[in-house]
């Protein structure tokens, strides 16, 4: 398959339904792996923020102003994904070999990184509002949510390039990333 490219010597997108060879999918392994070690590094964002939070607002006990702290995590997750999404890959994306970019192949925009944070929260949120009126344990909807993780993961399956549906509804999608050094 050629690409072709116009004046400028920017590559146009394939017709559709043809994927370039550069915008290979990595495989679901890949991609949940890569999301646990997110995760993982997330708490050292979270300590830090949750730090500055309780600095900030004189906080002495973990649950006063909880909604706030919480109000205040999203934001802060929010500039932390949005900033390296449109920069193409947090630490664990480069970790795992994994690039961030619109349909297209070309480095998403701050507002596309935000929409697809936003979106991103498809892995919780049903869940959360599905147990909510419910007073389930924390071990309980702990149970629930990681099976939801998993179907949603299991999702991406459905999608013609494998991609996750946040990413098809952001209008990003994930890809393998040469490594920075072999």
């Amino acid at each position: 398959m050629t690409i072709e490219t116009n004046p400028r010597g920017v590559q146009a997108a394939p017709a559709e339904g043809i994927q370039r060879p550069d915008m290979n999918t990595p495989g679901l392994l890949r991609r949940m792996a890569c999301w646990l070690y997110e995760g993982m590094l997330m708490f050292g964002v979270v300590f830090l923020a949750g730090y500055l939070f309780s600095a900030l607002t004189q906080t002495r006990n973990a649950m006063d102003n909880r909604h706030a702290q919480q109000a205040f995590l999203f934001v802060v997750f929010g500039i932390y994904f949005t900033w390296f999404w449109a920069k193409g890959q947090t630490l664990a994306m480069k970790t795992w070999n994994i690039r961030l970019v619109d349909r297209h192949g070309q480095p998403v925009s701050q507002a596309r990184a935000f929409a697809r944070y936003l979106l991103s929260w498809l892995w919780f949120i049903p869940v959360l509002a599905a147990t909510a009126p419910f007073k389930l344990s924390g071990g309980e909807i702990a149970v629930l949510t990681l099976g939801w993780v998993c179907v949603w993961a299991l999702l991406s399956r459905f999608h013609p390039q494998q991609q996750f549906w946040h990413d098809a509804l952001a209008g990003t999608r994930l890809v393998s990333s040469a490594p920075m050094s072999r």
